[in-house]
């Protein structure tokens, strides 16, 4: 008799293929990070990516109000790329809006910059940037130059066109604060430390639990007089000192290999990232509660940590994005916190500087152990 287990047989390839179908449609979580991450995808680089942000706030601060100066604004204004947001009283109230992040450019308009138009001398003004983030001022920047050339055209007519004619009839200064050279590694290298935080504490987190779970040593515990409260902080705590190893494995690397100045409080920073650690590990035990094996723990920690990436402003200039991106990207905890360490270490921000940005990380702890402690609960029952 001839044996045909050696032969393809196209009734058992039906088979095999009809009964992956079948297990696929069972597993409702992995069909849909199937269709759900490639459409993620496409939704942000399509929509929401854009390495060449427009609107970027600015402060104008003017010892005089001329038609020079306010031919001067507009001009900035119809480049696309600044939007004056705030006009401060004094260089100490802007030197404030620059180091929060409230703003990305400060103009300064002399008090004799009409004055030397008229006298037929170039008048000098200073813009100061923001350039921890070089990606997201070059072409601002770039722009600007043009600006300088052309802004007052329509203005310096009749005995005023000479000074168009002789030289350049604005003096333009920048002065890149907090990164002057534009080295990539000094907003590269810090928020390397939320990134690598992010993935690695939402995803050892969910692991663990949902291993106890495939293992069955979840039911022993469920057994003991254990309060979720009690569960929930037991698990967290030894991730937050492991959390603080890859904290000072990254700060060695960034200090002595990269070459990142430090200018602000170590110690302040310590502090935030107890905030930042918890809320990534609350995030990963409330995908434990609601992933059955490891595989959906994982493909969740992805599903989490795509956007993350891409909408925290790590990878991409965050006001380059539109708004419904940006109102996503608030959500992140890791938005939140590269605001804070690029802060305190480029800028040297102090409590009142990083205040704005650690609430939120307060609060999204609060909403995620809330979620995760009641989803707990729900299976204790």
């Amino acid at each position: 008799m001839k044996d045909d287990t050696s032969m393809f047989a196209w009734h058992r390839f039906l088979a095999i293929m009809t009964k992956e179908f079948v297990q696929m449609r069972r597993d409702r979580l992995t069909f849909a990070m199937m269709i759900g991450v490639p459409v993620m995808q496409l939704v942000l680089f399509g929509f929401a990516i854009n390495m060449d942000p427009k609107g970027l706030p600015a402060a104008v601060v003017s010892a005089e109000s001329s038609v020079f100066s306010r031919t001067l604004v507009r001009a900035l204004e119809n480049t696309g790329y600044f939007r004056v947001h705030a006009l401060p009283a004094s260089l100490a109230e802007a030197d404030r809006l620059l180091a929060r992040g409230e703003v990305q450019f400060v103009l300064h308009v002399p008090a004799d910059f009409s004055r030397r138009l008229q006298r037929g001398e170039s008048a000098p003004v200073l813009m100061e940037a923001d350039a921890t983030d070089p990606a997201a001022t070059s072409n601002a920047l770039a722009a600007l130059q043009q600006v300088s050339l052309t802004a007052l055209d329509r203005d310096l007519v009749g005995p005023l066109s000479r000074e168009r004619v002789a030289s350049p009839a604005i003096e333009l200064r920048v002065h890149r604060r907090y990164n002057p050279e534009g080295i990539t590694q000094y907003n590269i290298v810090p928020g390397l430390m939320g990134v690598v935080l992010t993935m690695t504490m939402v995803m050892m987190t969910s692991l663990a639990m949902t291993r106890e779970r495939e293992r069955g040593t979840m039911e022993n515990l469920l057994a003991t007089p254990v309060r979720p409260l009690e569960v929930m902080i037991g698990k967290i705590v030894p991730y937050i000192a492991i959390g603080y190893v890859q904290v000072l494995v990254i700060l060695a690397a960034a200090a002595f290999v990269f070459e990142v100045p430090m200018v602000g409080s170590l110690a302040l920073l310590s502090a935030v990232l107890v905030l930042f650690i918890a809320a990534s590990l609350a995030i990963g035990f409330t995908f434990s509660t609601l992933a059955r094996s490891q595989m959906q723990a994982m493909q969740m920690t992805m599903f989490f940590f795509l956007p993350s990436m891409l909408l925290s402003g790590f990878m991409f200039p965050f006001r380059g994005m539109p708004g419904w991106a940006q109102a996503l990207g608030e959500a992140l905890p890791l938005t939140h916190f590269l605001r804070v360490v690029r802060s305190i270490l480029l800028k040297g921000g102090g409590a009142a500087d990083i205040l704005p940005h650690v609430w939120p990380l307060a609060l999204i702890l609060v909403v995620v152990s809330t979620v995760a402690l009641k989803r707990y609960r729900r299976t204790l029952d």
